[in-house]
């Protein structure tokens, strides 16, 4: 029997929507398998659904605000941040099962986006799953996340459908409970796809 112990690692699902940083018109629902590598650095596998079969769409990585100012300003372009996902109620950690209280899940989902908040993420997809392709085809293709509500077309019907598919999530009622998160404030250098992009 061979030993998993890496992917043992993992300890928390997340969904949300990544942006191909080349084509900002372009978005992706990404599920995301993270675990903690250090209390600084958090590495996921990203799959395109939780269901058996899900093709692994690529990674990402977070980091935190101390390790992200050690990095020059051209990596830190690469780099963007999690506030807007975060406080819209985009970002979600899928409640695992009805047999956990709403009222508790909600909680620790909470606390865990009281850390996401402050980290730094980079990502690349391999598999242009919304271009129908049957294979990961081409380059790696560096990904973003959205930073308003208005660069997200129908956001609102986007994030309805998600969670009609995932017990317990309702992003309106997961924004309400984050108002109370305190925003960070984002380096200059992150998120740079939407300072040189018009949309």
């Amino acid at each position: 029997m061979q030993d998993f112990t890496p992917i043992k690692n993992i300890c928390a699902h997340l969904n949300a929507f990544h942006v191909y940083a080349s084509d900002p018109t372009r978005f992706v629902e990404t599920n995301h398998y993270c675990g903690h590598l250090t209390e600084d650095v958090r590495q996921c596998i990203l799959y395109d659904s939780p269901e058996p079969g899900a093709r692994i769409l690529g990674i990402e990585y977070m980091i935190s605000p101390k390790l992200y100012e050690t990095l020059d300003s051209d990596e830190r372009k690469l780099w963007h941040s999690h506030v807007f996902e975060v406080k819209s109620g985009m970002l979600i950690m899928p409640q695992p099962s009805a047999l956990v209280p709403q009222a508790a899940w909600d909680k620790a989902e909470t606390a865990e986006m009281e850390q996401v908040v402050e980290l730094y993420g980079k990502i690349y997809h391999l598999w242009q799953v919304d271009k129908g392709h049957k294979l990961p085809l081409g380059e790696p293709q560096l990904m973003t996340s959205f930073t308003s509500a208005d660069q997200f077309p129908d956001m609102e019907k986007h994030l309805d459908e998600r969670d009609s598919r995932f017990q317990g999530a309702d992003w309106r009622k997961k924004k309400e409970l984050r108002e109370s998160i305190p925003e960070p404030e984002i380096h200059p250098d992150a998120d740079s796809t939407w300072k040189k992009q018009k949309y």
